[in-house]
């Protein structure tokens, strides 16, 4: 049986993003191996059991998101090397720009082919900040020549990519998809699930989903709201991460509690979308969010960033606003309580979010790994 490994530094990020990605490969027959760190409180505690129950063959390997921590992730080179010399993996498919780097390299070190890279959004993109232009980039381009398959998930990545000197080539896929049949048609009590969190049933309702750290720009959002002071509104959010303390602090000192309610890790996001009336998603950076393609497939009108991504699914929408812009966050805030063009949007956003429905993200990925594995056979 043919082996596929799986490469990233952070254990819930498989859970999170890549289950489908192994599926496919199971279904195609080959034994699937993930090579991770399973240490740490970023790190889902039970990441390692849901990739076992699901056929999963677990390795534990150290490898550090920072990009500084040489010592730990040369070592976890090694380590990879030892764990390829042993297994011989028939395909090699690495994640996260840390589990990129020390993937490739002992991929390369150890004649491994093919590669494959996806990026969930490079860390240069229009706008960044110089340093990470001047640390990632370089990187990027110079791993580029023992790249087989690089995979990107929104146009302005791709465009980038393709100007990579690949050892192989780039590919643009529709991110992971979602399952828009599910979101849109499975039915859920919208008053039940209202009172489940203790919000009138005729409130209108804000919501976000992601991490509470400074790139999901959780405080821009907040701000907004206290300003707007909307009648009747309030404002969810589904997520844990390091500020989510500082937050709940500032939210009592506020008196905002009641109408701002920091939800935490939730894993019924999908009847908590259907259950509110407006995504707002401010991000400074993202790839391409799944968090922003559930709410559009959930019939939620949606006001993001516009940023990489983003635009890509909202590319002509009247809700889109620079994320350091809290003014105009709040104005589109107020003109989508008041129903400003919000089923016009909403109808773009159904078309538009069919093209990335999880059977068409499958089915590019399952063609990309058939045409990995032909090459291999070739070597």
């Amino acid at each position: 049986m043919k082996k596929a490994l799986f490469v990233t530094h952070n254990s819930r990020f498989l859970v999170q993003f890549e289950m489908n990605d192994i599926r496919i490969l199971q279904t195609m027959g080959l034994e699937v191996h993930c090579a991770t760190n399973f240490r740490g409180e970023m790190m889902r505690k039970d990441a390692e059991k849901t990739l076992t129950d699901a056929g999963v063959i677990c390795h534990s390997i150290d490898i550090e998101r920072s990009p500084f921590k040489l010592g730990q992730n040369i070592r976890a080179v090694f380590e990879l090397r030892q764990l390829m010399r042993q297994e011989k993996f028939a395909l090699v498919h690495c994640h996260t720009p840390m589990g990129g780097v020390v993937g490739r390299l002992a991929a390369n070190a150890e004649h491994v082919r093919p590669v494959m890279y996806t990026a969930h959004g490079f860390h240069f993109y229009k706008g960044c900040p110089l340093q990470n232009r001047l640390i990632y980039e370089p990187i990027e381009s110079t791993l580029a020549h023992i790249t087989d398959a690089q995979l990107t998930i929104n146009r302005e990545d791709y465009a980038a990519a393709q100007k990579f000197k690949l050892r192989g080539r780039a590919y643009y896929v529709p991110g992971i998809g979602v399952d828009v049949e599910k979101l849109s048609h499975v039915p859920v009590d919208r008053k039940a699930e209202r009172e489940k969190l203790g919000i009138p049933e005729d409130a209108y309702v804000f919501v976000s989903v992601g991490e509470l750290n400074k790139n999901k720009n959780h405080l821009a959002a907040i701000h907004a709201f206290e300003k707007t002071a909307i009648p009747n509104a309030y404002y969810l959010v589904c997520g844990t991460g390091p500020l989510a303390e500082c937050y709940r602090v500032m939210l009592e000192e506020k008196g905002l509690t009641d109408k701002v309610k920091l939800l935490g890790f939730r894993s019924d996001v999908s009847d908590i979308l259907r259950a509110c009336d407006c995504f707002v998603f401010p991000s400074h950076r993202e790839g391409l969010s799944v968090s922003l393609m559930e709410a559009m497939a959930a019939g939620l009108l949606c006001i993001a960033s516009r940023i990489r991504g983003n635009v890509d699914l909202l590319s002509d929408s009247r809700y889109l606003f620079d994320p350091v812009d809290e003014e105009t966050l709040g104005r589109l805030m107020q003109e989508a309580a008041a129903g400003v063009q919000t089923e016009e949007e909403k109808e773009k956003n159904r078309v538009m979010i069919q093209k990335y429905d999880v059977s068409n993200a499958s089915r590019c990925m399952k063609e990309i790994y058939e045409t990995m594995l032909k090459m291999g056979d070739a070597k």
